[in-house]
């Protein structure tokens, strides 16, 4: 299982990026698919998850009303749509698959231990 990241780069306060995970060598046609965020002297946080094939999407209250998880199952992407960037948003940014994701109360429970695979990050300053 492959995933490549892209999309990241820097912007201004107020700005937007999307972000694009690639997908190759998945045997299954549904699984789950997370973004994680990375800062300097921060714990992975993931933030924004997506079960493939049309299934439920979530993401973290902490982004909700700014970042937007979708897929496009037909060319296994999957994107992270992220508007109206804050300073604090400023992390790498991890694509992961084969893991779980709940939400509970409005936070997205998802630990990077239960995902397989990993891309290898993409940057983003937001300034």
């Amino acid at each position: 299982v492959q995933l490549v990241e892209s999309g990241g780069g820097s912007v201004q306060a107020g700005g937007s990026l999307r972000l694009s995970c690639s997908a190759s060598g998945y045997a299954y046609s549904s699984y789950c698919m997370g973004w994680f965020r990375q800062a300097p002297g921060k714990e992975r946080e993931g933030i924004a998850a997506i079960y493939t094939g049309g299934g439920n999407a979530y993401v973290d209250d902490s982004v909700k009303g700014r970042f937007t998880i979708s897929e496009d199952n037909a060319k296994n992407m999957v994107y992270l749509q992220m508007n109206s960037l804050k300073p604090e948003d400023t992390a790498m940014y991890y694509c992961a698959a084969e893991g779980a994701a709940v939400p509970v109360g409005g936070r997205l429970h998802m630990r990077a231990d239960d995902f397989d695979s990993w891309g290898q990050g993409t940057q983003v300053t937001v300034s």
